[in-house]
């Protein structure tokens, strides 16, 4: 694409109609730049488009963001994740050198808005191209600022500032690799001096200003800003590893970022939140790198160590009170929590000091606030993830906690004490006045909840600083048995979920009296707290005594089963409820505890339907929609295991569903619905009903396939009927299109373990007169596998196949039938890779399979193979019946199965209630060790001497010792 007057106009046009409000201009303005973005110098284009002084603002953004994108999918594209999808078009070299000789310049030419959408892009090229790439950029980047600062244009600055922090970000998330240091030590080497030159410039710049009065907020804020950013690339730059310089000029960065925490500008701060925040912004920018000397080089640190406890300490107190100082909160926070663990905790050992971090810094902050209320009742999904799952180590609530608890590491007792004593004087003031204190309640809870020790690879909890039963039956139970599910949700939610931490801790008739209060708050209006509800109902649901017996069954749900299922569905009904996962999971664990009856079958049944139906219209939470298909599932397993006849009753309700998805293309569902249609045809008796047959056929068509993602459960699907109505493949050519199905996904090392388990499904369930003419086929698409491509995996599916074929049709077949395609492969394939790669034959019926398929091999092969390849034979069958798995496997350098790429559209999601019963084509061999002794020795008798010369010659001493310990433990000889 050439930059002239014609490419200015399209370019311009094209990015106007984007901004237009009315759909058909935006649809064609945007095709017609994707087909452009094609072209050579697109990028290019773009970028002097933005720079053109002539063209409207908001143009020039537009195209500024598309530059922006057009670099982060082409800069260095990835493969796409699906087959048949097309790769982006690479930018050239040649353009890739203009953009990077331009962008820079311009950049600084422009608005702070486009100033922004090109810093951006600046870092993409950065990602990939900096700094070995790309020399020219930071001596460019150092240039400039050095000017800038001259020129006092810190909106400048700071855009290049943050371009380089977003440059460097790198060094802090990336694992430390020899590649990543020679970048790093390319970075020191030309901005460590330029940025405290810039540091200590800006130090001067702003003492000026503020001893002049001339300071006005904005331009105050532009300096402040400038170190902030300044101070995160510090914090970049030393992540990995305190660098030399920095070490030599410590004493400077030091005394600048105390005076940060210790002075005020009102100036700024008085100015509104907004001024606030951006000094807030710089304290906590300090914070962070303190704390991160603290934690790697905390002996050079030591001698600054009191003075910034105390600045932060300082700080803290008044921090604490204000709700708009969190971010400065939680760092000056976890900096005292890294020095409470360190050697220097004894700064925390005075009764006064643990006094005083209780009152003005753990109570004020676990305290609920105004924003705590408002997210409980505007955003439930978000206080959820914060408060119960954990995620809210970043907020004042919990890094508080965190705070008492490294404190804690070393002076426990004093702690326990402390916060009890807290606990008890929050509790006295709730019972003053109820109404008024019930935060102090909440705090109360909170704190107990924060503070109690997981204890390790378990889910139950300890804590010294209450009894549980006691606090359970003062403090909790009466929030629960309260009548009214409304009144004061969030000391409800609080209750639930202590219920459900200390769950395994309460006595069961304790937690028995009490469920069906819980059950209550599933109709509780609060979406916190009919979450809580259901999960605190799931997670009992859980509790194990003596490991592994269920301390909640059947019986103990069943006399409210129907009110409990019933308050379930009526929550998803609730307004933001509709796709609440924790209901959804809670519906899955009890229908996999209950006692189903009919009626309780029917009703979940049109439940669950109903939701499928309406997720179906548009689904968006992908988590939800796995419970509720596992909740389908286990419902059909467990309903149909005690009752057969409702398998019909099921089908009426679920095809409708099923065919939706598959008639409206609702591709996230596919690999469910497809599990979900496998179970319901296993559980058929046959004749397969004739509904399942179109099903059949639209499974047999090659566009069904096409999708990675669906593949295992087509798969799955496919064996249940080829199990199920064997007898339907010889017609109409299906087995031949089933082959052909298992020919693509051979051919593939990301599928073909997928088409190992068609054929062997095939091989198993069909006579060989019926296979006979397709046999030939078979082993030429094995066999090309095996010269192009071949894997571990793949060889020891070949085993596994080649044993099953042995087993169901015979030596003869198997022998006749290779070496038929090419001769004597047969001799060549045992020797080459049956007898080296059944050794790593992993699972209990694949190892009894493949064993007894060996030893079958080895007892009627004498005029096929030579003593040697049935020793070695012999040596493999012995080592994998003898040795453990670790010892007989090594790593495997194969190709990752699909699945493990991330993303709701692109993963098969197994359903575990929908999985399939392992068969066992050898059900009357119980014991392949006794089968491999005994075929030996009854075969031994018949030419007594053979054996004996055939184990000593091919098997490791070893396993020479192993067999004579088998034939001993079955009192059987070998002679």
């Amino acid at each position: 694409m050439e930059w002239n007057p014609e490419t200015l106009q399209f370019l311009s046009q094209c990015f106007l109609n984007t901004l237009s409000p009315l759909p058909e201009p935006r649809r064609r303005a945007e095709a017609a730049l994707v087909e452009a973005s094609e072209r050579s110098n697109y990028g290019l284009a773009v970028l002097q488009l933005v720079a053109e002084p002539s063209v409207d603002e908001q143009i020039r953004h537009a195209a500024a963001v598309n530059f922006k994108n057009h670099l982060k999918a082409r800069w260095a594209p990835s493969p796409p994740k699906e087959p048949n999808v097309p790769s982006l078009t690479p930018i050239s070299n040649a353009e890739k050198e203009l953009i990077k000789s331009l962008i820079v310049s311009l950049m600084l030419k422009l608005s702070p808005k486009i100033q922004s959408q090109l810093s951006e892009a600046l870092a993409v090229i950065g990602k990939h191209d900096f700094p070995l790439q790309w020399p020219t950029l930071l001596p460019e980047l150092v240039a400039n600022l050095v000017s800038l600062t001259r020129a006092n244009d810190y909106v400048s600055v700071n855009g290049v500032l943050a371009t380089i922090n977003s440059l460097f970000k790198k060094f802090r998330y990336q694992f430390k690799t020899n590649e990543l240091l020679v970048d790093l030590k390319e970075c020191l080497d030309k901005f460590a001096k330029p940025l405290l030159e810039l540091f200590k410039r800006t130090v001067s710049v702003i003492n000026q200003a503020v001893a002049s009065g001339a300071a006005d907020a904005a331009t105050l804020k532009l300096y402040v800003e400038s170190q902030r950013l300044c101070c995160r690339i510090f914090y970049s730059l030393n992540f990995q590893e305190l660098p030399e310089f920095f070490e030599d000029h410590m004493d400077e960065w030091m005394l600048e970022f105390k005076k940060y925490l210790t002075v005020k500008y009102p100036v700024l701060e008085d100015s509104g939140n907004d001024g606030l925040a951006v000094v807030d912004g710089l304290r906590a920018a300090v914070c962070e790198n303190i704390g991160l000397y603290m934690e790697k080089e905390e002996e050079l640190f030591q001698k600054y160590l009191s003075g910034f406890v105390e600045a932060v300490w300082s700080l803290l107190v008044v921090s604490s009170a204000s709700s708009c100082r969190e971010r400065l909160t939680v760092t000056a926070i976890k900096f005292l929590t890294t020095v409470s663990t360190s050697v220097h905790h004894a700064l925390f050992e005075r009764d006064d000091i643990l006094e005083q971090i209780c009152q003005s810094i753990v109570i004020p902050n676990v305290m609920l606030r105004d924003e705590d209320e408002e997210l409980f009742e505007m955003n439930y999904i978000e206080f959820i993830r914060r408060d119960m799952e954990g995620s809210d180590l970043d907020t004042r609530r919990r890094i508080a906690c965190e705070l008492l608890k490294g404190i804690a590491m070393h002076y426990k007792a004093k702690v326990t004490e402390k916060v009890s004593l807290q606990i008890k004087n929050c509790l006295a003031l709730f019972a003053q006045n109820p109404e008024a204190n019930w935060k102090y309640k909440d705090c109360a809870i909170y704190l107990v909840v924060s503070l109690a020790t997981k204890k390790a690879g378990g889910s139950s909890v300890s804590t010294d600083l209450i009894d549980v039963e006691n606090f359970f039956g003062s403090v909790i139970v009466p929030e629960l048995q309260s009548r009214d599910v409304n009144a004061f949700p969030m000391l409800k939610a609080g209750a639930l979920k202590f219920f459900t931490m200390f769950r395994n801790q309460l006595p069961k008739a304790v937690a028995m009296a009490l469920l069906p209060d819980v059950v209550r708050f599933l109709a509780s209006e609060s979406n916190v707290v009919h979450s809580y509800a259901a999960s605190c109902i799931e997670k009992l649901l859980l509790v194990k005594d003596e490991g592994t017996r269920a301390r909640y069954t059947a019986t103990d749900i069943s006399p409210f089963l129907l009110v409990l299922m019933s308050n379930l569905f009526s929550a998803l009904e609730k307004p933001e409820s509709e796709e609440n996962q924790y209901i959804m999971k809670c519906i899955m664990r009890v229908l996999g505890v209950a006692e189903i009856s009919r009626d309780v079958a029917s009703a979940c049944i049109t439940g669950l339907t109903n939701v499928l139906n309406r997720v179906c219209q548009n689904p968006k939470n992908p988590v939800f929609n796995h419970y509720l298909f596992e909740s389908v599932a286990v419902l059909i397993r467990r309903a149909c295991e005690r009752d057969p006849t409702l398998i019909s009753a099921f089908e009426g309700s679920l095809f409708p569903s099923l065919q939706m998805i598959l008639a409206n293309d609702v591709s996230e569902f596919f690999p469910y619905a497809f599990q979900l249609l496998s179970q319901l045809v296993e559980l058929n008796r046959p004749p397969v009903p004739q509904h399942y047959v179109q099903i059949f056929e639209i499974l047999l068509l090659p566009e069904s396939w096409k999708k990675s993602a669906n593949v295992p459960a087509l798969v799955r699907l496919l064996q249940a009927f080829l199990r199920k109505a064997p007898h339907e493949l010889n017609q109409q050519g299906r087995l031949s299109n089933v082959l052909g199905i298992f020919n693509t996904l051979i051919s593939s090392p990301s599928t073909d373990e997928q088409g190992f388990y068609v054929l062997n499904t095939v091989i198993e369930n069909l006579g060989y007169d019926v296979i006979s003419p397709f046999v030939g086929h078979i082993w030429v698409s094995l066999f090309n596998r095996l010269q192009h491509g071949r894997t571990v995996k793949f060889m020891k599916n070949l085993v596994i196949f080649m044993s099953l074929f042995l087993v169901k049709h015979g030596l003869q077949n198997l022998v006749v039938s290779m070496n038929a395609v090419q001769k004597d492969v047969f001799h060549t394939i045992v020797e080459q890779f049956w007898v080296p790669n059944l050794k790593l034959i992993t699972g209990s019926v694949e190892l009894k399979l493949t064993s007894v398929a060996s030893t079958k091999l080895i007892c009627e092969s004498s005029t096929l193979l030579d003593s040697k390849v049935r020793g070695k034979m012999l040596d493999s069958i012995v080592t994998l019946l003898s040795r453990p798995e670790e010892e007989r496997l090594s790593e495997e350098p194969d190709v990752p199965d699909f699945g493990e790429t991330v993303g709701y559209n692109a993963t098969f999601v197994h359903l575990y209630n929908a999985g399939k019963k392992e068969e066992d084509p050898l059900k009357e061999v119980n014991d392949p060790k006794q089968y491999l002794v005994a075929s030996l020795a009854n075969h031994a008798a018949s030419s007594p001497g053979t054996y004996p010369q055939l184990i000593r010659e091919n098997l490791e001493a070893a396993n020479q010792a192993a067999l004579l310990q088998l034939c001993s433990s079955y009192n059987l000889s070998i002679v």
